[in-house]
């Protein structure tokens, strides 16, 4: 499993005129499913998400900031998107092949279960819609992006 997860003020997903998710200060979370994934894979990305300290604290006597806060920390909350180009190789050719990325089915339940095991550790968790072509608007606070692979833990 991997995942994008940027720092916001401020984002929001659409289809067509309807707004699926929205959110102010958190993280938006582009979330892309494999072939081979399972709980233990939603577990590791999940608590990645939640605890990542890339929030700034109230900084040190001399002033001085440092990312040391997660998204739970600050109150923020996290909208979570599927994405499944995030499987695709371009390494041959000009085309990327997706052939690692995980069936619908399986792809949106564990799609799913991020999102409920997000919501269950106390997060406001707002979402995109499965499989829709989606408009995603964010403002990166930062910028601050981190790609998570759940199959690169060490």
């Amino acid at each position: 499993m991997r995942a994008v997860v940027q720092r916001v003020s401020q984002a929001r997903v659409t289809v067509g005129e309807r707004v699926t998710g929205e959110i102010g200060p958190g993280l938006m979370v582009l979330v892309g499913v494999e072939q081979g994934d399972g709980p233990a894979d939603v577990a590791y990305i999940a608590s990645k998400i939640r605890d990542l300290r890339i929030f700034e604290d109230e900084g040190d006597e001399t002033g001085r900031k440092r990312m040391n806060r997660s998204v739970a920390d600050i109150g923020g909350s996290v909208l979570v998107v599927s994405q499944f180009t995030l499987s695709g190789d371009a390494r041959n050719g000009r085309r990327p092949s997706f052939i690692t990325a995980a069936p619908p089915e399986l792809a949106r339940a564990l799609y799913e279960d991020v999102v409920r095991e997000l919501q269950d550790s106390g997060l406001t968790v707002g979402t995109g819609e499965f499989q829709a072509m989606m408009q995603v608007s964010l403002v990166n606070d930062g910028p601050v992006t981190i790609l998570l692979d759940s199959r690169k833990t060490f």
